[in-house]
């Protein structure tokens, strides 16, 4: 039920982030989610791909200083709400969420929510409690 995320910290250089997405192209890497978040001098690239072991690899063979992290992905529904309600559900048994970040799937009915919490299988337990899906990393990795 989890999703591994990498996480690469990139100096605010140019052509860091070309660099990036290079080594993951030539090695047949294809992205499925990010998100940056940055400051003046540097930044932190977060990626859901379709290979994130091989990804890994790579990008510390390619000389980036890279992570792996455990991250929950959940099916939202599209309409006003749909977060909400999740979120809620969270906030009740006082599961903070340290960042989140969102992708639409092919089907226009839903996007994929990707969160990071420090209690991730109490998590998973309350979301799936409340009729939440959990979308595996298996299948995330394949969208």
């Amino acid at each position: 039920m989890r999703v591994q995320q990498i996480s690469i910290f990139l100096e605010n250089k140019k052509g860091r982030l070309a660099r990036v997405t290079e080594v993951l192209g030539e090695n047949s890497i294809n992205i499925r989610a990010l998100s940056i978040a940055d400051t003046t001098d540097f930044g932190i690239l977060r990626l859901i791909v379709n290979k994130p072991d091989l990804a890994y690899k790579v990008l510390k063979e390619a000389g980036f200083t890279v992570s792996t992290t455990d991250v929950i992905a959940v099916e939202v529904t599209d309409q006003p709400g749909g977060l909400s309600n999740i979120l809620r559900h969270l906030d009740k048994v006082g599961i903070n969420i340290e960042y989140l970040y969102a992708f639409v799937t092919q089907t226009a009915s839903s996007a994929l929510i990707v969160f990071r919490v420090e209690q991730v299988d109490e998590a998973i337990k309350i979301l799936q409690e409340n009729g939440v899906r959990i979308v595996p990393g298996s299948e995330v990795y394949e969208i």
